[in-house]
């Protein structure tokens, strides 16, 4: 075993609920660390429901966040409200829905695995703020420059997190419930 690979785990959690954090709820924790958004009052939104989909709402909800989950349909809205917790649900085809949310979030964590133009996940995000890739894709990235560059918008990426992040998370859940 090599030292710099095992973190200490918060006393009385649960190894079983420690698993999923460590991949998919590291995943989700730290950009919201690094990128200074583990505070409470923020907007943000997770794009599709899927692993880090799951996990990243529930992490963002216990930092004090008012979190949205956009997904391509309608079909996973029950789950994301009634069972992950999401504050709001986002249909990405309903341009109504779509313009009303602009310029409303802090950031949003953009997990999907295959090729979507970014403009118009750009377009919610408030004047300085983040979209966060965690999706890999093997296609190379498309949207207009002048969404970024006119509201100052960033596109940053992450994988994962350090050894830092992890023990970090671990005492934020542990401490959370």
């Amino acid at each position: 075993m090599i030292s710099g690979f095992v973190v200490k785990m918060p006393d009385g959690m649960d190894p079983k609920q420690a698993g999923p954090l460590l991949c998919t709820g590291l995943t989700a924790y730290s950009p919201l660390r690094h990128l200074r958004y583990n505070r409470s009052g923020v907007r943000g939104a997770i794009m599709d429901l899927g692993g880090v989909g799951h996990m990243g709402p529930k992490i963002a909800k216990a930092m004090g966040h008012h979190v949205t989950v956009i997904s391509s349909s309608d079909k996973k809205r029950e789950e994301a409200i009634n069972h992950i917790g999401a504050d709001a649900y986002l249909v990405s085809s309903d341009t109504e829905g779509m313009k009303a949310a602009a310029d409303s979030l802090d950031y949003i964590i953009d997990t999907v695995p295959v090729f979507h133009p970014l403009e118009l996940y750009l377009n919610l995000l408030k004047i300085d703020e983040k979209l966060i890739l965690t999706g890999v894709i093997s296609t190379p990235l498309q949207f207009i420059s002048s969404v970024v560059m006119l509201g100052r918008k960033t596109i940053t990426g992450t994988f994962e997190g350090s050894m830092e992040d992890t023990e970090d998370l671990l005492a934020f859940c542990r401490e959370k419930g």
